[in-house]
This record gives C-alpha cells, structure tokens and sequence, in this order.
C-alpha cells in the first residue's frame, strides 16, 4: 500500500493522482488477507432443502469461500431446517449452518449444555413465514383453516415450528383441527398444484425460489397473518420474542402480489458455529460472508441485506471469537 502513496506525481494532477490513491489503498486494504496463508482443511455445512434459501446461500457462499480459501474443502449437506441445522452444529456433525433464531431460542431451551457450545458468526436476513393457497381458495385468514389439508413443513424444520405456533395463536388444534401433511417447499407447491393439499406453510427468504417457480405455471395468494395474531404468539414461550410483526414487500412475487405487501411474521437468521472451531478460520469464513454480499446477493436476494452494522447482533447467541476479530478489524 506505501507503493501507491509514494509514486512521484505532477504538480498538475496531484489532486485527482492522490484521490485515485486513497480509493486504490482502500480497496487493496479491503482485500488484504487476514492472514500468511488462507485457513485449508474441510468444513461441514448444514444447509435446508434444495429449494429453498438456505440451500441457495450456502452454494453461492461455498462459491465464495473458494475463491478466498481455494484449500478450504466446503461439504454442504441438505436438511429439513433451523431446528436439524441447530443440532447439526451443537453435536459436531457440522461445522457451520444458518438458522432462525426462534429455533436456537428453542433448543437451548431444551438442550443447555449443548447449547452452550453454540456460537454466532453473523445476523443474515430474514424469512418471511407464507402461507400459500389456490388463487379462488375460500381460505382468507389462518381460522378458515380448520378442517384442510396443510402443509406445516417436514419434522425438525424452521416452517414446522412457526406453523405450529401460527395456528395456537389462532386457536386451532395442529393434531386435531386441521389435516397437517409433513411437506416442504420442495414438494408443497406441487401437492397445492395437483389439489392434493389446501394450504402450505412455508418460512424463508424472499423471493424463494420454490414459490418462484410454482408462479410460472399456477395462480396462487398469500393469506394475511395479523399483527394481533403475532402478539399472542409472543405469550407461548420465549423464543416467540424473536417474531415480529411486519409486511412481505410487494416486489417479493410481483406476479402473485400486483403491486400489494402482505402482512406476516419475519424472524432473523444467523449464521452459526461452535466454540471449538477455529477462530482464524471463523475469522476469514466472516470476512467472506461481508465481503461477498453483493456477489451472492446478484443470486439469492435475501442476501442483499447483510449488513455490517447489524451483523454483529446475534442474540441469542454470543459472537464467536474469531468473527469479534473481523468486527473488530473493520470497525470505523
């Protein structure tokens, strides 16, 4: 970098010369390693479904991660959801995950110990929780469901957990008062096509790419989920803290929505891993995941909003060593 601010330059254009030097030092800087030698070895990462946004991100981050740690082996391995994806850090099957943070609330409520092992990396986007039904269903609001068949996702997964909690907060029965089907995105949309299902559940990233899809070829709406319906959601325990009560933006489907937000729930996701994992390894993996946002976010629009002010609150979990270092590294 000293390089560039030690070129000779003529009285005429020392301006504009040093001004091009301060925006070439800042990118050089900005692309400086963190260390000799990128971190190598092999990583497990615990991903969702292959149609969802989980899966999406974690094909374009591994895309990433090898450009900025070409001897880092990234193995993606697919899973039901937040919930699978948790248990997947905590026990040691995998090395990193994303996950929304109501199901890590949820399993350190019923897992302390391995809990305490868990370690934010860095708040990413959030998912929006769609409730999907034909375009002429008569089902306008979350009690017309009583009596259907729904869809509230596979066991173990993020959608499971919400629907569930959706449908309490609406004083239906999961058991009883509806006919539930364990589909996800990956099957849902064609089971809603074929009219084999009434409804589906489905939480994640906007545009998903699933519901995309379905959009080509079958006319369907979202149904609205209250704010009320939220806020007695918020009385089931604690990890429904971490719902808020928000609109899916019109330009989400703009062929399914013409022009129109919907109201719904939003929860954060985090990208997670455990205490023992290597913090200079933890350190350049953050570094990438800032550093790459725009190069995903061309591809999966939900990353479009990682932001590095915010990147940092991952609560419930503390941050992982090594991403404090990164923070720290770049903080104004």
């Amino acid at each position: 970098m000293s390089k560039v601010f030690s070129r000779p330059v003529r009285r005429g254009v020392l301006g504009g010369t040093v001004a091009a030097a301060v925006v070439m030092g800042l990118l050089l800087w900005w692309m400086l390693p963190l260390g000799e030698e990128p971190p190598s070895g092999s990583i497990t990462f615990s991903t969702g479904t292959t149609s969802g946004v989980y899966y999406e991100y974690g094909s374009q981050l591994r895309d990433a991660l090898a450009r900025d740690m070409p001897d880092l082996n990234v193995n993606l391995t697919a899973s039901n959801g937040s919930p699978e994806n948790v248990e997947r850090v905590a026990t040691g099957e995998a090395d990193f995950t994303i996950a929304a943070a109501d199901a890590v609330q949820t399993y350190e409520a019923q897992h302390p110990d391995g809990a305490a092992r868990l370690r934010g990396v860095a708040r990413l986007y959030d998912d929006y929780v769609q409730l999907v039904v034909a375009r002429d269903s008569s089902v306008r609001s979350i009690a017309d469901l009583r009596g259907r068949t729904v869809a509230t996702g596979l066991p173990r997964s993020g959608v499971r957990l919400i629907a569930e909690r959706v449908l309490k907060a609406a004083g239906l029965d999961p058991a009883k008062d509806i006919k539930a089907e364990s589909e996800g995105i990956d099957t849902g949309p064609e089971k809603l096509k074929r009219g084999e299902i009434d409804a589906f559940f489905w939480s994640g990233g906007v545009p998903t790419a699933g519901l995309e899809k379905l959009a080509d070829t079958f006319t369907f709406r979202f149904v609205p989920i209250s704010s009320d319906l939220v806020a007695r959601m918020h009385d089931q325990d604690d990890s429904t803290g971490y719902y808020r009560a928000t609109n899916m933006p019109e330009s989400a489907y703009p062929t399914v929505q013409n022009g129109s937000t919907v109201a719904t729930i939003a929860v954060s996701n985090l990208l997670i891993t455990r205490t023992d994992t290597a913090p200079r390894l933890t350190e350049w993996l953050t570094r990438t995941v800032i550093r790459s946002r725009d190069g995903i976010g061309a591809h999966v629009h939900s990353a479009q909003l990682v932001d590095l002010r915010t990147a940092i609150y991952t609560d419930p979990l503390k941050l992982h060593e090594g991403a404090r270092r990164y923070y720290r590294s770049v903080k104004p």
